[in-house]
């Protein structure tokens, strides 16, 4: 197709002549079988009561002790667990237009074609953008119980990668289940180093003209590398020594000096104490029965101190070395003309702990996601009209819009989209970054899904 415009613009040709441009990542992405294709969520979303978001069943593996045949255990019996998954339909569009202009003031060139030609990159690209903020979010789940999936999945050295760097990340992941795993996102700084140790290889391929050329697709220990930097990257800034500092524990000495009548109050924090009340203590005989009195009313509301001390003297000493010091005593006088006199006095200034820190150098931490089998769950779901034409003769002496939009699911599996972050009908992609949109998949009883099934692991290294 060297030109189209509205008039002769065949939106299912035009979709079958995109399909056909080189789509290298998502191609290597299906052929390593880290998207796999789900005919139940295809199913779910062509049902005319399923649009945008569902949930399907998903079913737990067989689990649980054998018994001993012995002729006198009694043969119990167990069943599997049933889960609920969460998947949803993100939808993304986007126009180009190019003038007629364009066209006669280059001798001819086809400036249309040229975007008809770019179009399976560009949503290549879309897809690859979406599929990334997924793993971010489900990395930054906010579930307890699906915290174990970033905690284990998740491999970090101080160091560049090296050698046993993957081997290492995946048998942290997945254990025995490591082989699953076939494809590996990188930034260009990390497959450099990796070049460097002759650990890479990229692919070759001959065009046209008979001359071979390296692509950005190479391998590393067997798994396909796709090279890109819009791989996640952050700077870390650098971080000064910090010396130890021994804690020390406050002391406060509260002196009753004066002892109470009925009505008396005072006040420490923000707990109010009136004697003669079932909030207070009773008049005692002297200031010794005050003191003793009020001491069994601290310890119990105020439990980072312990109270001793004898006659009229109260000694407050913190358990711990709390940056807090001890609440302001206020003694309150009201209607009853009450007598008591208390006074609070500090003895030794706490001292909060510090651990000490050793200096570090700022860096640049590099995330490399790897992927296996069925990592993904991915289905096309489509839009009505895919691709469509519209010409404007008026606007800039005439020019001609391409329009393209696209529905698809994408699922990490064994992870659960809970929808509980969401403007509309289409999740954007800082929604899916949103670990609160995530859970691994559960029975709402404090089952999970087994994390180690999750063929999805990160690297954080230096480079």
């Amino acid at each position: 197709m060297s030109k189209f415009d509205s008039k002769s613009f065949n939106p299912q040709a035009f979709g079958k002549y995109v399909e056909k441009v080189p789509n290298l990542k998502r191609n290597e992405l299906l052929k390593s079988r880290a998207l796999t294709p789900n005919a139940e969520i295809r199913a779910l979303f062509n049902s005319q009561t399923t649009t945008a978001y569902g949930i399907i069943p998903m079913f737990g593996n067989l689990g649980g002790e054998a018994l001993n045949y012995d002729g006198q255990t009694d043969i119990t019996s167990t069943s599997t667990a049933t889960f609920e998954r969460g998947v949803v339909v993100f939808g993304r569009a986007k126009a180009w237009t190019e003038k007629d202009f364009s066209e006669d003031i280059t001798g001819g060139v086809k400036f249309m074609s040229n975007v008809g030609n770019q179009v399976a990159g560009y949503w290549e690209e879309v897809d690859q953008e979406v599929l990334l903020s997924m793993i971010k979010g489900i990395y930054a789940t906010t579930d307890p119980g699906s915290a174990v999936f970033s905690t284990n999945h998740t491999y970090e050295i101080a160091t560049a990668v090296g050698a046993s760097t993957l081997n290492s990340a995946i048998q942290k992941a997945c254990g025995q289940n490591k082989d699953k795993f076939q494809i590996v996102l990188m930034h260009s700084v990390v497959a450099t180093n990796l070049e460097n140790l002759g650990l890479l290889e990229y692919m070759k391929y001959t065009d046209a003209n008979g001359i071979q050329r390296s692509l950005n697709i190479a391998t590393w220990n067997g798994r396909t590398v796709l090279v890109d930097d819009s791989m996640p990257v952050r700077e870390v800034p650098a971080v000064d020594a910090v010396s130890a500092v021994t804690g020390v524990p406050g002391v406060y000495t509260l002196a009753v000096t004066t002892k109470a009548i009925a009505g008396d109050a005072l006040t420490l924090g923000e707990k109010t104490y009136v004697c003669g009340t079932t909030d207070g203590w009773d008049a005692g005989a002297n200031v010794t029965a005050d003191a003793t009195a009020l001491k069994a009313l601290l310890a119990v509301d105020f439990p980072q101190y312990t109270f001793g001390g004898t006659g009229g003297s109260i000694t407050i000493t913190q358990k711990v070395a709390l940056a807090e010091d001890v609440p302001t005593l206020i003694v309150n006088k009201n209607d009853t003309d009450g007598t008591l006199v208390a006074t609070i006095t500090e003895t030794t200034e706490g001292v909060t702990a510090v651990a000490a820190v050793a200096a570090a150098a700022a860096y640049t931490e590099y995330t490399t996601y790897t992927m296996g089998l069925g990592a993904f769950d991915y289905e096309d779901i489509g839009a009505k009209v895919a691709y469509e034409m519209d010409r404007d003769p008026k606007v800039n002496g005439g020019e001609d819009t391409l329009y393209s939009r696209q529905r698809k699911c994408l699922a990490p599996y064994g992870f659960s989209y809970k929808k509980a972050v969401q403007a509309t009908l289409s999740p954007t992609n800082a929604e899916f970054e949103n670990g609160a949109n995530w859970e691994l998949v559960n029975d709402g009883a404090g089952t999970y899904f087994d994390h180690k099934a999750i063929p999805i692991a990160r690297i954080l290294s230096r480079g």
